[in-house]
């Protein structure tokens, strides 16, 4: 089965979890009621199913949309792309209508209102890369006096651990055309000055300022924040990070398919 070819059913968990719609969707999907039930909890999107091509996965998927539920497919290469470029703001500037950025490359971006269809707030999670040994040369001079004087340098391996990613929370804004963000806003790498007199001492209460505005500013854009707790039990703080860019594509496809179903009502 080529990877490429594959198609997943995303699918965003109802708000009431009823005993008939967990045994249909599983009959559906082919699973046993409780694994059915587990795959359609949570808060979050999710993807629950794939299928060898796109046809098959939208039959399935219109089955589900039958029950109420909101699904959508979506290819494996698309969730699994990652952008070629990414703009990370350092600074901004408010207008009266728009939102000036600039990175810390000096290359600015303006949204306007009709630019923002989405704004995520997320929170990244501390994470502690691999560990990587070095072999490096140290001076003994134990050694060097049992020879007379002579140097004598010895092989030290040294095990380290590559840098820490830092806990802290993001903001991503989205236009409708891309699942790729437009715009990311890091809580540790970002410059509040741009808030003048209202400016906190707390990073966390400036970017939550910044929300504050932008809703004023796009206030026909959708606002989503349920990244902000950690994404259920069991999970590795590694495997939540490696899952999050996974996880803002999937809420990102959720909401798009609901502008859809408003603009065909």
């Amino acid at each position: 089965m080529a990877t490429n070819n594959i198609a997943r059913i995303l699918v965003a968990p109802p708000d009431n979890l009823e005993t008939n719609l967990v045994k249909e969707a599983a009959l559906i999907l082919n699973k046993d009621p409780y694994e059915a039930r587990l795959l359609l909890s949570g808060k979050i999107p999710k993807l629950i199913a794939y299928y060898p091509n796109s046809h098959e996965a939208e039959l399935i998927a219109n089955r589900l949309k039958a029950l109420g539920l909101v699904a959508v497919v979506c290819s494996d290469r698309e969730l699994r792309e990652c952008p070629s470029t990414r703009f990370i703001a350092h600074t901004m500037k408010f207008g009266d209508r728009e939102i000036t950025f600039w990175d810390k490359g000096s290359q600015m971006m303006k949204m306007e209102p009709e630019d923002v269809f989405l704004i995520l707030k997320g929170r990244l999670q501390p994470m502690t890369g691999k560990e990587v040994t070095k072999t490096s040369l140290k001076f003994s001079l134990p050694a060097t006096l049992l020879t007379g004087g002579f140097p004598v340098w010895r092989k030290v391996k040294e095990t380290t651990r590559e840098a820490v990613i830092e806990a802290g929370y993001f903001i991503k804004l989205y236009d409708r055309m891309s699942s790729e963000p437009r715009i990311e806003i890091f809580e540790n790498y970002f410059d509040f000055s741009s808030l003048g007199s209202k400016i906190e001492p707390s990073s966390l209460s400036n970017l939550n300022r910044i929300i504050t505005e932008m809703r004023e500013i796009f206030p026909h854009a959708l606002f989503d924040d349920k990244l902000v707790q950690p994404l259920g039990t069991g999970l590795s703080t590694t495997a939540q990070d490696k899952d999050l860019e996974l996880n803002c594509k999937l809420i990102y496809l959720y909401y798009q398919a609901v502008r859809n179903l408003g603009s065909q009502s």
